[in-house]
């Protein structure tokens, strides 16, 4: 099966700063994709850029752009729009999760953040780049879902609905964009270990490594691994959703640990 070049292609990540979103970029632009990365953390940001193009001999673009921010989304996606003709690839990777309380004793301010960065973050970058996409010489969203999105679990109703959302959105967006060239994924990974869980439990070493005992979890490499896999498909061959999990993860919520 002839697969597809990313020579000198578009593509661009949200959350790209580290964890999943970081082994993506590095996985593109080793097939020699052009890159547009985006996260918070500016100064981190520019070193992956500056590595990036050392390595690869790609074009990187660094954009410092908060997710949960719509002022920050429409800011920054304005000044690059105007200056590009088309994108080939979005990955919509950012994404967050802040503690593991009960619902009625979770923090509102945090929710609502969770909410913002998953959802209409997720929502407006994609609206704003769907034109370029529509001009991609391969053109392919992907959507960096979970397996929270299947089933709900106890201290992640808005985590858990969030990524719900994703999967709906998306499967929406596939409907949407039936009739033209791109085509439309969602990923969903089970339990990945990455910096995620550092964020989610505000850096309390203890519950972060109760998390990962006993399992062998995904990486990030796992899930760049099925990116590429999903992009460089033929163009006659979407691949629609791809749930991954660890070997001893039966779903969201039951493992065997040892």
């Amino acid at each position: 099966m002839k697969t597809i070049s990313l020579k000198n292609n578009l593509s661009f990540i949200t959350g790209a700063s580290s964890g999943i979103g970081e082994a993506i970029a590095y996985r593109l632009a080793s097939l020699g994709s052009n890159l547009i990365i985006c996260a918070r953390r500016e100064d981190r940001l520019n070193d992956m850029a500056e590595k990036i193009r050392k390595d690869y001999g790609v074009e990187v673009i660094a954009l410092t752009i908060d997710v949960s921010s719509i002022d920050s989304i429409k800011q920054s996606l304005n000044t690059v729009i105007s200056k590009l003709d088309k994108l080939d690839i979005l990955i919509n990777n950012a994404g967050l999760a802040l503690g593991r309380d009960k619902y009625h004793e979770s923090n509102l301010d945090e929710s609502i953040r969770v909410i913002r960065t998953n959802c209409e973050g997720l929502m407006i970058i994609t609206k704003m780049l769907s034109p370029l996409i529509l001009k991609g010489d391969n053109p392919h969203i992907i959507n960096i879902g979970s397996i929270a999105g299947d089933e709900a679990y106890s201290g992640g109703a808005i985590y858990c609905a969030t990524k719900a959302f994703v999967k709906t959105f998306t499967d929406g967006l596939r409907l949407d964009f039936m009739d033209t060239n791109v085509r439309i994924t969602n990923i969903k990974p089970g339990l990945v270990e990455t910096e995620f869980s550092n964020i989610r439990f505000r850096g309390d070493s203890s519950k972060v490594k109760s998390i990962y005992e006993g399992i062998d979890p995904l990486v990030a490499e796992d899930v760049a691994d099925t990116i590429e896999f999903s992009v460089t498909r033929p163009m006659h061959f979407q691949v629609a959703e791809i749930t991954l999990l660890a070997t001893h993860q039966g779903n969201g919520s039951q493992i065997y640990r040892k």
